[in-house]
């Protein structure tokens, strides 16, 4: 054989392995965008479940008779305006001011905890007083939680994407970018 025909040979074999580690390569860097895009949909699920899970337990503590009228009313009010939010913005903006409102009911509540309503059963409505705020506190960390799984989902798939061969290609398709989920979720 010729000197040449065996050069072009190892050429062509060192020229289709690599484009066989390049095309494995790229379906790698595909199947991981695939999956960080489902990964911020399961996220997502969880901090919805947990937004739902706070506003119910607000309700919940809202309606018992255990807080003063003004204070369930403010509950009620920034619990409907979460749990009715049209778009992810509002959602986010309600949900701030639903924090806020919980913020203002506990420091309220941290005031006058030491107290309950003169009765016969006053212990038991101030033991009751501080179960549902514990499912409250509870919720509350859920939503942290969640927060953050999302929000650092959201930040590894916005990394992945901007990298060169990811927009070359247009790996992530059609899926739209995704975004943060901003809102005051402070406790106290």
């Amino acid at each position: 054989m010729n000197a040449n025909m065996v050069d072009l040979a190892a050429f062509i074999t060192a020229l289709m392995g690599v484009m066989v580690a390049v095309g494995f390569y790229v379906s790698w860097r595909a199947t991981r965008l695939d999956r960080l895009h489902a990964r911020i949909d399961t996220a997502l699920a969880a901090l919805d479940a947990a937004l739902v899970r706070r506003c119910a337990t607000v309700l919940e503590v809202a309606t018992s008779g255990l807080l003063d009228p003004a204070a369930s009313l403010l509950l009620i009010e920034a619990e409907q305006e979460a749990r009715l939010a049209a778009d992810r913005e509002q959602r986010e903006l309600a949900e701030s001011r639903l924090s806020q409102a919980l913020r203002a009911v506990r420091a309220v509540w941290g005031t006058a905890g030491a107290q309950s309503r003169p009765g016969p059963d006053g212990t038991a409505e101030l033991e009751a007083k501080n179960q549902l705020f514990e499912e409250l506190e509870a919720a509350q960390q859920k939503i942290s939680i969640a927060r953050y799984f999302y929000n650092d989902s959201v930040n590894a798939t916005i990394n992945a994407r901007k990298r060169f061969l990811a927009r070359l290609l247009r790996l992530a398709g059609s899926a739209p970018m995704p975004a943060f989920f901003e809102m005051d979720d402070a406790v106290s």
